[in-house]
């Protein structure tokens, strides 16, 4: 009985060893087979309409709490409306997500997002951008602020709805729109620039370490983490800070002459209420009540652009899946 329970055990061992094989296998096959036929893309569009998820959310809603006769009357009229919608051209509302970080990785899908939707976006459609960022790298919020500017420069309108926070390089972009909504309690402004490192050179000195730097320029680099900072590299390097704050002050003027720049360009922020008073945004709303009226006389699509992930992150994914079903 003992030698029958060992052999079992190395059998099933064996067919875990030969089934996770043959995972692998089917999971090269099925990317290469995937890949074969279809043009080179960067990544993956979704395009999902929030009419229909309205819809559904409002079909489950009623099926629940109407009376049957109710419930038949309402999908009567649901259809009626419906066909009358397919006979009526009606404007279109994209809508994108930017979910912020401190290095603006998310511009990377803006951008295909943004290029996607000027394929296809006519003069009377509309582009809501549901923005969430506290800011960061300069050069990096500059070119999610440059991708919004696309949508400007193609005379479309442009309306940036911010929920919980649009500060620093998150309000950069957001005064780029026609129109800005925020929620009450909203984060907005912090219209400034910081800048702030360590300094480890009594340390290193300390323990008689020596740091060396050389430079061709004379101001290559200003301020250092390990080096000896002198007053000359400190007053050099506040200058450059006050001149990015110059560009952002010039930049929010440009796009919204009528906020009194001496007054929020403090790098201070402001909920959502003070922020209307100030003239910051244009209208105290939530995305969700905007896009729920908007879909009463407009077809609403959200854009999702998926960067394409490296192949063996795209194996293990396949292999997880199949192990899930076994």
């Amino acid at each position: 009985m003992e030698f029958l329970s060992e052999y079992g055990m190395f059998l099933a061992k064996a067919a875990t060893l030969v089934v996770a094989v043959l995972v692998v296998v089917g999971g090269i096959v099925a990317l290469v087979r995937r890949g074969e036929g279809q043009p080179e893309i960067r990544g993956r569009l979704d395009v999902r309409h929030l009419n229909e998820t309205y819809d559904s959310m409002a079909f489950a809603l009623k099926a629940a709490t109407l009376p049957k006769k109710a419930f038949k009357q309402f999908q009567k009229e649901h259809k009626a409306r419906e066909k009358q919608r397919e006979k009526t051209e009606r404007r279109r509302v994209f809508v994108l997500n930017f979910h912020g970080d401190i290095r603006a990785v998310a511009v990377a899908s803006l951008r295909e997002e943004v290029t996607a939707v000027l394929t296809a976006a006519q003069p009377e459609d509309e582009i809501v951008l549901r923005l969430e960022s506290a800011g960061g790298l300069v050069h990096s919020y500059g070119l999610a602020a440059a991708q919004l500017l696309r949508v400007r420069d193609r005379r479309l309108k442009l309306t940036v709805a911010v929920d919980k926070v649009a500060a620093s390089g998150g309000y950069m972009m957001a005064c780029v729109a026609d129109h800005i909504l925020a929620a009450p309690f909203a984060v907005v402004g912090s219209i400034g620039v910081i800048a702030q490192l360590p300094n480890f050179n009594r340390l290193l000195k300390k323990h008689d370490v020596d740091y060396e730097q050389f430079m061709a320029g004379e101001f290559k680099r200003t301020v250092t983490i390990f080096g000896e900072n002198t007053d000359q590299s400190r007053r050099k390097f506040q200058e450059e800070i006050e001149d990015a704050h110059a560009l952002f002050k010039d930049f929010v003027k440009t796009h919204r002459p009528g906020v009194d720049l001496e007054r929020v360009a403090t790098g201070e922020h402001w909920y959502g209420t003070r922020a209307l008073e100030s003239q910051l945004v244009d209208e105290l709303r939530t995305s969700d009540d905007y896009l729920l009226a908007a879909s009463t006389d407009a077809d609403l699509y959200e854009i999702t652009y998926t960067g394409k992930k490296p192949w063996l992150a795209r194996l293990l994914a396949h292999t997880n899946e199949a192990l899930g079903r076994i």
